[in-house]
């Protein structure tokens, strides 16, 4: 409902706004500006339901699309914020002129979602200049290449409204009219008599009525406003009190030349001005000046009201097929616009609707009936409009090829494949969840056949499918069986897949396996199959499978089998356990000689080298009376033969031998027999024949110099043949 008062109208709108709001979180605010001054309004929709970019458009009035208009001074600006999703949408006014005042309008929709909101801008006048009123220039038609072209043209704003086609039309004073009508008939009145901007048109013939001053040099002036067809004649007339007065004419500021359009007439004190054949062009704020008086007048052009001479007619229909709704209106390529349920359709390139003007005929096309296009279809024109309901259903639907199910190998193709009796679009779906097409999953249909594709088949590619037509209660299932032949993956083993662990340690051996389904997994020794439990035992786990061995003992190494089975295939693998240890004891050495101060001893190697080979031997000695063993080398020895040295003569010592491996130390050798180291007596000396006879020799000498720590037990005498 419009209204002459302040702020009503802009009241109502805004809360029938917010009623329906679906899509802003942040709806343009009203806003007031001074003349040549800036201001921006802003818009916020959320994005986090939203697949694109939702569509926004900015209007004045009920009409004017004001994409077409930026230039200069208007300005329209979108920007996504990623980390909060939400897109923001700005229209900046620029310099704003006084005839920008008004009411504006955001739409935003999305698919079948829609939102708008209606504010106000209001320019008020700068405090150094006071302009004269121009209510016309709000529609001033922007010339190309002119200095103004680019800015804001509001002469396409026109409330359209739903009004009863009438055959004749007589002359009607529509300011006279909205003067007496009830403020309810104001947008009726406007849209039937072609009147542009109702609201910014009351807003300043109000202002210009009050602002009516008694004039000393016109005695009648102009009406405030004036009204004609288009190609139509208009006489402006006024009454000077004085006619010598020098009296000029205006249009827009511009001085008006007597021609063929525009005539002049003088009758006593009158000034008449015709305008002949008038356009569009002509609809202007016009004035006379006299003197340093002017009287100023609006004139409104007004477009000849676009019949509808043939109406819609309602359609039944089927999924699928293509439809057009027709009608045919008065003009040749008239202004028509069309509407579902109420809400206006475009003509743009990515719409389901095409909309197709041939002469006076205008049609909507849909190239394939949707469900969701069961709606009542209008077409709306400045002198009319029509309306019909189009019924589309579905035909029955028949599986001519299901799904089949499906078992394939890990990399291999997943091909699924139906055929329906229909062609409609339809959705996959793997275990219940919708499945949208990617890189890795091609989505087909053509015509009647849908067909799911994936190149090389994952493990969580197995499931239970299904194709659903989209509008139909039916679906299409079928299952997936992903299989991978068992492999067991023994990079980490060393060579010829052989383990070492030394002895009374713990062996946890990991192998890790593949396969789908999860292979059964068998652990053997010889004849002997591994169980789960005891001190050899195996454990199996989804992605790999081990062989624990608690305690380590020599008896464990050798040859360990496992193998994998499902039903895609079989793997094998010999793992060869290699259980090393300290080796045994060597047998107790032998000492083979003994000196003042050493020995020689020898030993012979241990029996068992605890499955790693000897790397040497460590030496000890002890005093037969002492508990306390002393180690003889530091560096291995290689040989199994040692000189101990540095012993005290005459004192009785044992001596024992350790074997050497890479796992460790064995236990000591048996200790070797007592020994003591003697050091041998000095000869004796002065030997000399005391007596001979026939048959003896009687010698004598003297004791040894050094006898030693063992002491002289006795002589040996010896003697041979001269020259023997």
């Amino acid at each position: 409902v419009w209204s002459i008062g302040e702020g009503a109208p802009e009241e109502t709108e805004k809360r029938d706004d917010s009623q329906r709001s679906t899509l802003f979180v942040e709806k343009p605010q009203s806003g007031s500006v001074s003349v040549g001054g800036n201001i921006t309004f802003i818009a916020k929709v959320e994005a986090k339901d939203l697949l694109r970019k939702p569509n926004v458009k900015w209007f004045k009035g009920k009409w004017m699309d004001l994409a077409s208009k930026a230039g200069k001074h208007l300005q329209l600006k979108e920007s996504f914020e990623r980390h909060t999703k939400i897109h923001t949408f700005e229209m900046h006014i620029i310099q704003a002129k006084e005839n920008y005042a008004g009411n504006y309008r955001c739409e935003v929709s999305y698919k079948d979602k829609f939102d708008s909101c209606s504010f106000d801008l209001e320019v008020t006048e700068s405090s150094q200049a006071a302009p004269s009123i121009d209510i016309r220039s709000a529609f001033k038609r922007s010339g190309d290449g002119q200095d103004d072209a680019g800015e804001l043209d509001f002469s396409g704003l026109l409330k359209r409204r739903e009004i009863k086609q009438q055959e004749e039309e007589p002359e009607v004073d529509v300011w006279e009219l909205l003067k007496n009508a009830n403020p309810s008939e104001y947008e009726k009145i406007a849209f039937q008599y072609g009147i542009t901007d109702l609201r910014g048109m009351l807003k300043r013939l109000k202002r210009m009525r009050r602002e009516v001053k008694k004039s000393a040099a016109f005695s009648k002036g102009l009406d405030p406003a004036y009204q004609v067809d288009k190609g139509g004649k208009v006489r402006f007339m006024v009454e000077l009190a004085d006619p010598t007065v020098e009296l000029k004419w205006y249009k827009n500021g511009q001085e008006i030349r007597p021609s063929a359009k525009y005539i002049f007439e003088h009758k006593g004190n009158q000034r008449i001005l015709f305008i002949n054949n008038c356009s569009m062009t002509d609809d202007a704020r016009y004035y006379v000046t006299a003197g340093d008086e002017k009287c100023s007048t609006e004139l409104f052009v007004r477009d000849p009201p676009i019949l509808v001479t043939k109406g819609l007619e309602d359609t039944n229909t089927y999924v699928g097929e293509r439809v057009e709704l027709s009608c045919e209106v008065s003009e040749d390529d008239a202004n028509v616009k069309w509407f579902k349920n109420g809400v206006e359709l475009t003509n743009e390139p990515k719409s389901r609707y095409r909309i197709k003007v041939e002469g006076k005929k205008h049609t909507l096309i849909i190239e394939e009936a949707a469900k969701n296009d069961n709606a009542t279809y209008s077409v709306m024109t400045t002198g009319g409009q029509s309306e019909a309901k189009l019924s589309v259903d579905l035909r029955p639907l028949k599986i001519s090829l299901a799904l089949e199910d499906q078992t394939v190998r890990l990399g291999q193709e997943i091909h699924l494949k139906c055929e329906i009796s229909e062609n409609v679009q339809g959705k996959w779906y793997k275990n219940g969840q919708l499945v949208e097409a990617s890189d890795r999953v091609k989505l087909y249909h053509k015509g009647r056949i849908h067909r799911f594709v994936i190149a090389s088949a994952a493990v969580d590619d197995e499931g239970e499918y299904m194709f659903v037509p989209d509008a139909y209660n039916i679906n299409i299932p079928c299952k997936v069986h992903v299989v991978d032949p068992p492999k067991l993956h023994l990079d980490g083993l060393g060579e010829d897949n052989t383990v070492t662990v030394v002895a009374g340690s713990k062996l946890r051996l990991e192998i890790p396996i593949t396969g789908e389904p999860t292979p059964k997994v068998i652990w053997s020794k010889g004849d002997k199959c591994i169980t789960d439990s005891g001190r050899i035992r195996a454990e199996t786990y989804p992605d790999s499978s081990c062989l624990v061995i608690d305690t380590a003992e020599r008896e464990d190494s050798g040859p360990f089998r496992i193998t994998l089975k499902n039903e895609a295939g079989e793997d094998t693998a010999l793992i060869n356990i290699k259980v090393v240890d300290v080796p045994d004891p060597p047998q107790a050495p032998n000492v083979t000689e003994v000196g003042e101060d050493w020995c020689v001893m020898t030993w012979e190697p241990p029996a068992n080298d605890g499955g790693s080979p000897i790397l040497g031997y460590f030496i000890e000695r002890k005093k037969k009376q002492s508990s306390r063993w002393m180690r003889l080398n530091f560096e291995l020895c290689k040989e199994t033969t040692f000189e101990p040295k540095k012993m005290i003569e005459g004192v009785a010592y044992e001596v024992r031998v350790f074997a050497v491996n890479a796992i460790g130390i064995s236990k000591p050798s048996m200790p070797s027999k007592s020994f003591v180291p003697l050091a041998v007596t000095s000869p004796p000396t002065l030997l000399a024949v005391d007596g001979v006879t026939d048959t003896s020799v009687t010698m004598k000498w003297r004791p040894p110099d050094h006898i030693g720590a063992a002491g002289l037990d006795g002589y040996v005498v010896e003697y041979c043949f001269e020259g023997s």
